[in-house]
């Protein structure tokens, strides 16, 4: 008696595609060398180069998007506040002048610098060329300058003369 061997029905036959990968197929009445629909990969030949291109378009769409709304958002928030630039566009020298004039006519110059974001020499080498160009006077107070606009120097400073001319 001879002994025959069948492989059962319900293993899966491996069977080449015709990308060159090894399928497998439940052997469900299936015919060897034939590979059922609903066991092949869902692809196409060249989807992969479209699924990249559709990427890429839609990419596209969406940096065209965000430029366009960039551009038509930025007038508006320009339009909002047009005083804040005025005061942007004040030169050191007035800048100086203005907290002097709020602050009576004369401060210290170390109260200046604590009032800007500007280093010591800066501002000393900036009330050096107001006062050569005569629109503040510098005091010296032991190791500190007083600095003050013209006309509210103190009277103490001042020669007798200067005291009767006012």
């Amino acid at each position: 008696m001879s002994v025959r061997r069948r492989a059962p029905r319900s293993i899966g036959a491996l069977v080449p595609s015709t990308s060159g990968a090894v399928e497998s197929t439940v052997a469900t009445g299936a015919r060897p060398g034939f590979v059922s629909w609903s066991t092949r990969p869902l692809q196409l030949e060249g989807s992969a180069h479209i699924a990249a291109l559709v990427g890429m378009i839609a990419l596209a769409l969406l940096g065209g998007i965000l430029v366009a709304r960039n551009r038509y958002e930025e007038p508006a928030s320009l339009a909002a506040g047009p005083e804040t630039h005025h005061e942007e566009f004040v030169t050191d020298r007035e800048r100086v002048r203005q907290l002097l004039r709020e602050n009576g006519g004369r401060m210290k110059q170390s109260s200046i610098v604590d009032s800007v974001d500007w280093s010591k020499a800066k501002v000393s080498r900036l009330l050096a060329d107001l006062e050569e160009d005569e629109q503040i006077t510098k005091l010296r107070l032991g190791r500190e300058n007083l600095v003050c606009l013209p006309g509210h120097e103190p009277t103490a400073s001042k020669s007798p003369e200067q005291v009767n001319d006012d």
